[in-house]
């Protein structure tokens, strides 16, 4: 175990390519994290047991557990957010599901500032919002099925709505396009996954009617989508 302190998170990252390991440190450091280090699955539980890591950056290929295993066994005691790290295209279906119990995903091979910016943004949506509280950007009226920006109500379709709504309420969360089908009522038993991506450009556009200058809704290459909110 290799422990780099920092006066920012601690970061654990878990990850058995030594070079892999090092060039994620170095960027962590510069961002301003405390960061430690281990190329072991059974050892990344028993060190999260320990310390008050505040996220997790995990390989999913580890001697030991592997990371699947580690975020199950993680998920019994804490509620760290955990960044999967991945190069098997495969397995990002279950990271992304229930039962893996990860927070986000990064593909290898991967820009170290990406995985960076997926720390901030992880660290960002854990952290308790300041007092006095800012009024909400956006609220969602299920009884209405209406989601108002700005104290105004979008003009949204019932399959519009309860898309932006699901992704709302889970910012930074990468919803593959099955998964966006899933939250969906039976009664949009129609939708496929080329609907979802036409829906998705539809809200798009009626946000960017209210929000010209911010993009809320990202595309993630080859999965699906996830909603963005400004600082």
């Amino acid at each position: 175990m290799n422990t780099i302190r920092s006066p920012g998170a601690h970061i654990l990252v878990v990850e058995d390519d030594v070079k892999i390991a090092a060039l994620l440190t170095d960027y962590l450091v510069d961002a301003g994290y405390r960061t430690t280090r281990t190329d072991n699955g059974n050892n990344a539980v028993s060190l999260t047991r320990q310390h008050g890591f505040d996220l997790m950056l995990l390989d999913l290929m580890l001697p030991g557990l592997d990371g699947i295993e580690v975020c199950k066994a993680v998920r019994l005691f804490s509620e760290i957010p955990i960044i999967m790290l991945t190069a098997r295209i495969d397995e990002i279906e279950r990271l992304l599901g229930l039962e893996s119990g990860a927070d986000d995903y990064v593909c290898k091979p991967f820009s170290p500032r990406e995985v960076v910016a997926r720390v901030k943004a992880q660290l960002r949506s854990r952290r308790p919002p300041a007092l006095p509280a800012r009024p909400a950007l956006f609220n969602v009226n299920d009884s209405a099925m209406q989601v108002e920006l700005k104290g105004i109500a979008l003009p949204l379709t019932p399959v519009e709505f309860r898309l932006l709504a699901e992704l709302i309420r889970h910012p930074e969360h990468v919803y593959s396009r099955q998964k966006l089908l899933d939250c969906l009522h039976d009664d949009f038993r129609d939708c496929n996954d080329r609907t979802i991506d036409s829906h998705i450009k539809n809200v798009r556009r009626k946000l960017a009617e209210r929000e010209p200058d911010f993009k809320f809704l990202h595309s993630v290459y080859g999965i699906g989508y996830r909603f963005e909110m400004p600082e």
